[in-house]
């Protein structure tokens, strides 16, 4: 069984990076981007199965990243991750987009693994 891949994009390099390693510690592979256009050339060829995205992000917000990632690998499923706010304004403002899987920062990578899983075994609906 292969591992499974993840895409972590967020303007903070460190975290990106360290959040990576510690994936790929625990068995994923994890990759990472802090560039939009770097993120779509990447997703040229649509190797990858969750996409872990900063909701604010200096040149497009997550959500509408997730609308060109969707547009180019509709089997990818998505988390997201907000540094502002509480995690009820995160999903006040992500109702509309039916987002179900969220993180505030700082994130414990165990609870990002088990979103993880659950996110990838949700067979209905979109995350």
């Amino acid at each position: 069984m292969r591992p499974i891949r993840v895409l972590l994009v967020d303007d903070e390099l460190e975290l990106v990076s360290t959040i990576a390693e510690r994936l790929d510690l625990r068995g994923f592979e994890a990759e990472w981007e802090t560039s939009v256009d770097k993120t779509m050339q990447r997703t040229d060829i649509c190797t990858f199965d969750i996409a872990i995205l900063d909701i604010k992000m200096p040149k497009i917000s997550g959500l509408a990243l997730k609308e060109k990632l969707e547009a180019k690998c509709p089997h990818m499923k998505f988390i997201f991750l907000t540094g502002h706010g509480s995690g009820a304004d995160f999903e006040k403002g992500a109702a509309a987009a039916g987002e179900m899987f969220y993180l505030v920062k700082p994130i414990h990578i165990d609870v990002l693994v088990d979103k993880i899983q659950k996110a990838l075994s949700d067979q209905g609906g979109k995350v």
